[in-house]
């Protein structure tokens, strides 16, 4: 029981420091109401919180009266600690905030100990028990620190995409938004740079240049992986062995070669000089990555169907192909993603504004000419697509990246 109190102590101490800061940084982003940190009082009012869940389960109650009496007495804890301003936010003078913030830290601090206890006797704590809530708290406090990074900049650049420049010189920090506008004022930096800027040509000159990469690269490594992996020929492992040394060397060290010799083969400022070079970059590692998956695929099935009278291509379009479909996915998202969101060398090599990428066409934003809120609409744009595609095949990339990494 003393082991389970004290983890739970110890827990508690965690989580309501954890979340008192990002709720009030949530808050701050989102309302743009002030917040002061109040961290060490709800660190102070996580420990009875916690106690009292464990004590409730033990007491018979069920799992949802332990929790509502656990945010209770944190709540009361927090608030008499922050004399009724949980986060600088005073009950009497701002009530419905005040409350949503103190019923919102309550609920996260004991909802995330309520998890890492979840199926757990909290009074007969073993070493195994103990290591399997500590390794749940911890990936927890991963899920919260991670996704505090990715989300926080993202909503900063969607929020200042929907101000005003006169909002924007009078408080850069402040990310809430009148959301009692109409559509056309709150959408204004994205009509304007469709308009304007003509960000539509933009996307269309990424898609056909992404896209193009992604067939130039399957039809090069999808026949070189399956030889690689299926037939034998001289320098077979060492070629195999040595398809990533292309990676070694830094991408800025091939920019300056590649352009000279562009420029004097006529390809700079053309798309086709990138057609060259990002099939180039992407090809070695899908290579590396089908070759795997190649390999994992039983021989017997090949074999049959070259003694059906198959023919090599044949069982390949017939068999192979239908099999790899997670692995092609996979590779084909990868090879879209480095195309889509590739810089260096479309900065170096294209100089017309009509043939710009996605990624160019940003960076020519960023001036003192061009308002700091058409530049992040520019950047949500170039995020949003590939970010849907990714979470719609993320199934795929995942079975293609472990596919062909265990035998039998």
């Amino acid at each position: 029981m003393v082991r389970g109190v004290v983890l739970a102590a110890i827990l508690g101490a965690i989580w309501g420091f954890v979340t008192a800061t990002v709720v009030g940084i949530s808050v701050t982003l989102v309302f743009g109401v002030g917040t002061e940190m109040t961290a060490v009082a709800a660190l102070v009012a996580g420990i009875p919180g916690a106690v009292c869940l464990l004590f409730g389960r033990d007491l018979g109650w069920s799992g949802r009266t332990a929790f509502l009496v656990a945010m209770l007495v944190y709540a009361v804890v927090l608030c008499l600690l922050t004399q009724l301003a949980p986060l600088g936010l005073p009950l009497g003078a701002v009530p419905v905030t005040g409350v949503v913030v103190t019923i919102t830290l309550a609920a996260l601090t004991i909802g995330a100990i309520a998890i890492a206890f979840r199926g757990k006797d909290w009074s007969s704590l073993n070493r195994y028990r103990m290591e399997e809530v500590i390794a749940r708290t911890l990936k927890g406090l991963g899920f919260v620190f991670f996704g505090s990074i990715v989300l926080l900049p993202f909503y900063a650049m969607l929020m200042t995409s929907f101000k005003k420049q006169a909002d924007l010189l009078a408080d850069p920090l402040d990310y809430s938004i009148d959301l009692t506008q109409g559509f056309v004022q709150l959408f204004s930096s994205y009509i304007e740079l469709f308009v304007t800027f003509d960000f539509g040509r933009f996307i269309l000159v990424s898609t056909v240049v992404s896209l193009s990469t992604v067939i130039l690269t399957l039809a090069a490594s999808i026949p070189g992986a399956y030889a690689i992996s299926r037939l034998r020929f001289p320098g077979r492992v060492a070629f195999s062995r040595s398809i990533l040394l292309i990676y070694m060397v830094p991408a800025i060290v091939l920019v300056i070669p590649l352009y000279a010799v562009f420029s004097q083969l006529g390809l700079r400022d053309s798309l086709l000089g990138l057609l060259i070079v990002y099939p180039a970059t992407t090809i070695p590692v899908s290579l590396y990555m089908l070759q795997g998956y190649f390999r994992g695929l039983p021989n017997e099935l090949e074999e049959a169907g070259l003694m059906d009278g198959c023919s090599r291509l044949a069982v390949i379009w017939r068999i192979t192909l239908p099999l790899s479909l997670p692995a092609i996915a996979s590779v084909a998202l990868y090879v879209f993603m480095i195309a889509w969101n590739e810089f260096l060398f479309a900065f170096m090599f294209i100089d017309s504004p009509e043939i710009f990428t996605l990624s160019r066409a940003v960076v020519s934003l960023n001036s003192s000419e061009v308002p700091r809120q058409h530049l992040m609409a520019g950047a949500v744009i170039v995020t949003i697509p590939v970010l849907v595609i990714f979470l719609w095949f993320e199934r795929f990339l995942v079975q293609g990246l472990t596919a062909g990494s265990v035998k039998g």
